[in-house]
C-alpha cells in the first residue's frame, strides 16, 4: 500500500541509512601477492628512548621479506625500505604486483610512502578504522619477535645492537622456525606449498 502510494523513501530528520560495503579482503594462493607491513617499538636501555623495527611479511609463505630498523619514525625509512624489498623480490617482473596491507599510522600512509608505492606499482591497503585486529599477521609476527629468549628485557645499548638482533632474529625466522600457520615447515628457502 505504502509504494502505491510512493510513501517508501525516507521520511523524517535522521539521515538516510548508507549502504555500506564490507571490508575487501585480501586472499594470497601464491608468493609476492599480499605484504603485510607494520613498525614496532623497540625499547632502548635509555628510558623513552626507542628504536623503531620495520618489517614486511609475505602473506603466503609467512618469510619476513624486508626489515630495517631505524633510531627514528619516518615516512622515508619506510618509503626506502618498500623499494629495497621491491627490488629484492624482483616485482618489477611481475604481472600482478603485490597488494601491501598494513594499518592506519602515519608513516606507512605519508605521501612519500604512497609515491613510492605508486611507482612501484604496489596496491596499499589499509586497516578498517578503529579495529585492533585488522593486521593481525604483523601484530603476531611481533609478539613472536619480542618473547623470544635472545630479546633483551633492559632495551638495546645502541641502534648497531637492536639491528645485530633484527638481523638474527629474521634469519632465525625465515630459516629456522617452523610455522603453524603453513603446517610447520619453514617460511624461507623451503618450496611452496
Amino acid at each position: 500500500m505504502l509504494k502505491a502510494h510512493g510513501q517508501t523513501t525516507h521520511r523524517g530528520r535522521a539521515k538516510v541509512p548508507k549502504q555500506r560495503r564490507p571490508p575487501s579482503t585480501h586472499i594470497a594462493t601464491e608468493p609476492r601477492q599480499v605484504w603485510c607491513w607494520d613498525m614496532t617499538y623497540l625499547p632502548a636501555k635509555v628510558q623513552g628512548q626507542w628504536f623503531h623495527l620495520y618489517l614486511i611479511l609475505d602473506l603466503y609463505s609467512r618469510k619476513i621479506v624486508g626489515w630495517e630498523v631505524h633510531d627514528s619514525d619516518h615516512a622515508d625509512h619506510a618509503a626506502h625500505l618498500v623499494r629495497r624489498t621491491a627490488l629484492a623480490e624482483g616485482i618489477a617482473a611481475l604481472s600482478s604486483k603485490p597488494v601491501l596491507h598494513g594499518d592506519n599510522g602515519s608513516t606507512l600512509k605519508a605521501t612519500t610512502v604512497l609515491a613510492m608505492l605508486n611507482w612501484l606499482g604496489v596496491k596499499p591497503s589499509y586497516s578498517r578504522p578503529r579495529v585492533s585486529d585488522d593486521n593481525a599477521y604483523a601484530e603476531s609476527l611481533f609478539r613472536t619477535a619480542k618473547y623470544r629468549p635472545e630479546f633483551p628485557a633492559k632495551g638495546f645499548a645502541e641502534l648497531d645492537d637492536a639491528r645485530a638482533w633484527a638481523a638474527s632474529f629474521v634469519h632465525w625466522y625465515n630459516v629456522e622456525h617452523r610455522h603453524s600457520g603453513i603446517r610447520y615447515v619453514r617460511p624461507g628457502p623451503t618450496p611452496y606449498r
